[in-house]
Parts: C-alpha cells; sequence; structure tokens
C-alpha cells in the first residue's frame, strides 16, 4: 500500500509534462529536462552546492533517481566530488582513473522554498523553450503573408495574435486612415523576426511593397504558379501603386491576367489596400521602354538615357505635363522607384528651349576660345563637338569630311584646338607645380591637369593624400569634372596599390634579399635600390 502513492506521484510528473508540453506546442523531453534541473537545484541545496548531482526522470515510468557523479583521482583533493582508486575498485572493479563512478542519493523532500525554486526553474526552462519555437517557426515565415487577431492597440502600434506567437503592427507599417479595434481580423507581411532577451519579435507590414506582390501571388494563379513574374513594386502606401509584370509565356497577357475578368483580381487587391490604385505595368529589359510604361497614362515623346549618372531626360508633350508628373509629383515618383532610375521630365516646348540655348553656349565658346565666326562655330555644334578637347582629338580624315568647310579648313580649326589645349594644360602645370603637387600623383593617369590643379588647391598634393581621400571626397573635390563614382573609387585604389607593394611578405621574409637588391641596382642604376 505504501507505493502506490508513490506509483500515482510518478504518473502526474508525466500528466502535468505532457500537459504543459501540449499547452506551449513544445517537446516533451524539454518539459522533463526542465524538471529534472529544477530537482537537480533542489538535491544540491539539500545536499550542498559543492557536489556535483545529477537527477534523472524515467521518460516511462516518471520514476526519478538522483546521484551523485564522483571523478575517481589517484589522490583526493575534494570529497564532494572526487574518490580515491582504491574505494572506486570496491564498488566496481572495472573502474580506472578518470571515471566517473554514480553514488545514489535518497529522494529529495522538497520545502515550501525548495519547490518555489523549483517551479521558477521548470516556468524560466519552458519560456526559453517555447521561445527558441516561437523564432524557429516565424524566422522561416519572413516574405509572408499571416493571418491573425488584434489583441490591444496602443499608440497606433497593434498587438496581433497570431495563435502560437505574438506580432507587432508598428503605426508606420499600417495604411493612412486605417484603424484596428480589439478582435478585428487583419492580415499582414512579415518583413522580420528578431532574436531578443524577451522573446522573438515578428514585424508586420501593410504598407511594404512585398505586401501587395504577395496579394497578387495570392490572386492571380499564373503569379503563383511563376508563369507570371512581379519584377517591380512601387507604392504610395494607400493611395497609389506601380506594379511590374512579365510573362514567361508569350501566350498569356501578363496585365491582363493581373487585371482579371472585368477587374476582379485587381479589385480584390486594392480592397485589401483600403482603395490604393493600382497600375499594373509590363516590364521590358529595355531601361527606355520600361521608363515609358512606368510614367503611363501620361504620353512620352523622347527618352535619353545617361546610364553614368543613371539618370533619365523624359521629354511630354505640353499638355502631358502635369499628368506625367501626377498630383505632388506621385507618378514620376513611383515610376521612379520602379525602375530604379532617377527621372527629370521637360515638356517639348522647355526641351527645345534647353536645346537652343545648349546650342548657342557651345556655339559661343568656339567663337570666344578659337576665334571662329558664328557660322564655322554653329557648324562644328551642330556635327557633334561639344568641347575644344572634341576637336583637338578628332582624326583627320573625319574633320576633313565635314560639309560646309572649304578645303583644308577642318586641319586648321584642329591645329586652333590643339595649340589652345596645349597653352591651357602648359598653365596648368605651372599651377601645378607651384601648389607643390607631387609627379607620383601625375602618373597616376586619369587625371587632367585641370583636375591636378584643383586637387593641390584642396590641399591633396601627394599619392599619400589622394589615396587617402574617399571617393565622395574626391567627386566633392573634382565636381563638373565628369568623373563617376566607379571611376573615383578606381583612381583611390590605384593610388593604394603602392600600400601593399611595399609591405614585405609574409612568409619567407629576406629571402632572395641580395638578388633582389643586385637586380633594383641594375634596373635603378647607382645610390638606394629602384622601387617598384
Amino acid at each position: 500500500m505504501a507505493t502506490e502513492p508513490l506509483s500515482l506521484n510518478r504518473l502526474e510528473l508525466l500528466t502535468v509534462a505532457d500537459a504543459v508540453a501540449r499547452e506551449k506546442s513544445i517537446d516533451r523531453d524539454i518539459v522533463l529536462a526542465a524538471m529534472e534541473d529544477a530537482i537537480q537545484k533542489a538535491a544540491r541545496s539539500r545536499y550542498g552546492m559543492e557536489n556535483d548531482i545529477r537527477a534523472e526522470i524515467d521518460r516511462k515510468t516518471g520514476e526519478t533517481r538522483i546521484a551523485r557523479l564522483l571523478e575517481v583521482v589517484d589522490t583526493v583533493e575534494n570529497d564532494a566530488t572526487q574518490i580515491a582508486v582504491e574505494d572506486a575498485v570496491a564498488r566496481n572493479p572495472d573502474a580506472q582513473v578518470g571515471d566517473f563512478i554514480s553514488e545514489p542519493l535518497p529522494p529529495v523532500d522538497f520545502g515550501r522554498i525548495a519547490a518555489q525554486s523549483a517551479k521558477q526553474v521548470i516556468v524560466q526552462k519552458v519560456r526559453e523553450a517555447e521561445r527558441d519555437r516561437q523564432y524557429g517557426e516565424y524566422k522561416d515565415r519572413i516574405s509572408e503573408i499571416v493571418n491573425g487577431l488584434v489583441k490591444r492597440v496602443e499608440y497606433g502600434n497593434v498587438t496581433v495574435d497570431l495563435g502560437r506567437a505574438e506580432a507587432i503592427l508598428r503605426r508606420d507599417e499600417v495604411l493612412p486612415r486605417e484603424s484596428f479595434r480589439q478582435g478585428d481580423r487583419v492580415r499582414a507581411y512579415v518583413y522580420d523576426v528578431r532574436r531578443e532577451p524577451r522573446g522573438p519579435q515578428i514585424f508586420m507590414s501593410r504598407t511594404h511593397p512585398q505586401f501587395m506582390a504577395k496579394l497578387f501571388a495570392q490572386e492571380v494563379p499564373e503569379v503563383y504558379d511563376g508563369i507570371i513574374e512581379i519584377k517591380a513594386v512601387a507604392r504610395d502606401p494607400g493611395s497609389r501603386a506601380k506594379i511590374a509584370v512579365v510573362s514567361n509565356d508569350g501566350s498569356i497577357d501578363p496585365v491582363g491576367a493581373c487585371v482579371g475578368m472585368r477587374g476582379s483580381r485587381v479589385q480584390a487587391v486594392v480592397n485589401e489596400l483600403q482603395g490604393e490604385k493600382v497600375d499594373i505595368i509590363p516590364w521590358s529589359p529595355d531601361p527606355a521602354t520600361f521608363i515609358v510604361n512606368a510614367l503611363a497614362p501620361a504620353e512620352v515623346t523622347k527618352v535619353v538615357l545617361d546610364e553614368d549618372a543613371n539618370r533619365v531626360e523624359v521629354v511630354v508633350p505640353d499638355d502631358q505635363l502635369s499628368l506625367a508628373i501626377g498630383r505632388r509629383g506621385q507618378n514620376v515618383r513611383l515610376a521612379s522607384q520602379l525602375t530604379g532610375w532617377g527621372i527629370d521630365i521637360f515638356t517639348e516646348k522647355e526641351e527645345s528651349e534647353r536645346r537652343q540655348a545648349d546650342f548657342a553656349e557651345r556655339s559661343k565658346h568656339f567663337m570666344d576660345v578659337l576665334g571662329l565666326d558664328e557660322t564655322t562655330a554653329q557648324l562644328l555644334v551642330a556635327e557633334g563637338f561639344g568641347s575644344v578637347e572634341d576637336l583637338a582629338y578628332v582624326e583627320d580624315d573625319e574633320i576633313n569630311e565635314l560639309g560646309g568647310l572649304e578645303e583644308g579648313r577642318g586641319l586648321e580649326l584642329k591645329r586652333r584646338a590643339v595649340e589652345f589645349v596645349a597653352a591651357r594644360d602648359a598653365k596648368f602645370e605651372e599651377q601645378r607645380r607651384a601648389l607643390g603637387v607631387e609627379d607620383d600623383l601625375v602618373e597616376l593617369g586619369g587625371l587632367t591637369p585641370e583636375m591636378l590643379v584643383k586637387l593641390g588647391e584642396a590641399g591633396v598634393k601627394s599619392l599619400d593624400d589622394f589615396a587617402d581621400l574617399a571617393s565622395d571626397e574626391l567627386l566633392e573635390i573634382l565636381k563638373d569634372s565628369g568623373l563617376t563614382e566607379d571611376d573615383a573609387n578606381n583612381l583611390i585604389m590605384a593610388a593604394r596599390a603602392h600600400w601593399f607593394a611595399d609591405e614585405a611578405p609574409a612568409e619567407g621574409e629576406g629571402e632572395g634579399d641580395d638578388e633582389a637588391v643586385i637586380e633594383a641596382e641594375a634596373e635603378g642604376g647607382e645610390g638606394e635600390p629602384a622601387r617598384a
């Protein structure tokens, strides 16, 4: 009869572990391991914290076994954790130095304080396991749409109950004029899951561009199946959006498939987004075509791409300007986000006036610099010469073939341009030397005499000074020089090359030094060895 209550306690232990595991959606073994930790802590309090005590719960019967581990040693220094080899052999003939002997201990009688401590250990372990489970489950659901119920709203931030976890829908991730109350059902996009001390933080959004893309994947089977691909999305949340689509099947119209019969598919997305208007744009690998499509419904008459600056100039009819720009610049802003290009819009009248002003300015430049008459200067500009350098470096055959010039006149113009460039560069060279810009910087290449003068005026006078610059600093010094960010980075890396060339080799240092000096002296002449 004395064993009956003990058996009942054992069964209750397993029953409680199963119930907690089901409620928290975690593994049963994790709960039992937490109970074992709690029993170990209570046993250490009972028998002494210096003991190495282990507790084990039988997974089938619920029986709890407590034991103290003792290390087998030659000389005992700590009675609580060590046992002499002679004593160990008496218990187990196979015991050797370095082994561990398990010494059973009687069950622990939990007092009120020990029980409370054990409860805290179990609760903490179970909470950690639940957090790990939540993080592991939802970190794989990033970039998915999830549904939940509004649990509470605090200062515009919405806490959403997802069933097994809670998520945060921040105020700036909610559509304008959209409000939620406790108990409302909400659908949103999971864009981040972070592991934090207070538990995993799941962040949701209804303004994220990919929320719209995922909504179309739910409403349009061709998108879900990969037949239609969503290339880009740009949104002004709650107001207007543009989405670029392309079909991998030539027989399927991507725009029509996304719109659906009588607009049913796109209307379902619009309703979810509180009436946000959606422009569905056909994507094109040609940037100019894609930009023209993205500016719809406005008509475009001309597109000029500047690939180095990643900008494009778009010319539209005079009556299409407001439509192309959109209310508060919305249409052009969304088109720029969708295509990834900076867009400058001009009317046909503005383009004509700008072109005429540019033509007159270039013509005047040729007249002032080379002393040409207006007709000849205009002829050069009309033929595509934008600067004196263009004329100085043109091929003789090409300049001779220009129409409207007398025979030999073209070569004469080229000769004047060459003399002007040479005189100007000589003047810059004098300024460069006066500023103290070193020759090593000149030999770097890629820098014009005018650029070298600007560098000297900015205090950049040596190769090391140049190498210390960041690309944005260099572009600021040499603004209006036509230098791109890639050009700046390449020049800076070239200037830094001598730093690495001067470093000694990590392995075999000193090997072949004599031969290297002899070869360097042979190349560099007498005195110090020549350096690369």
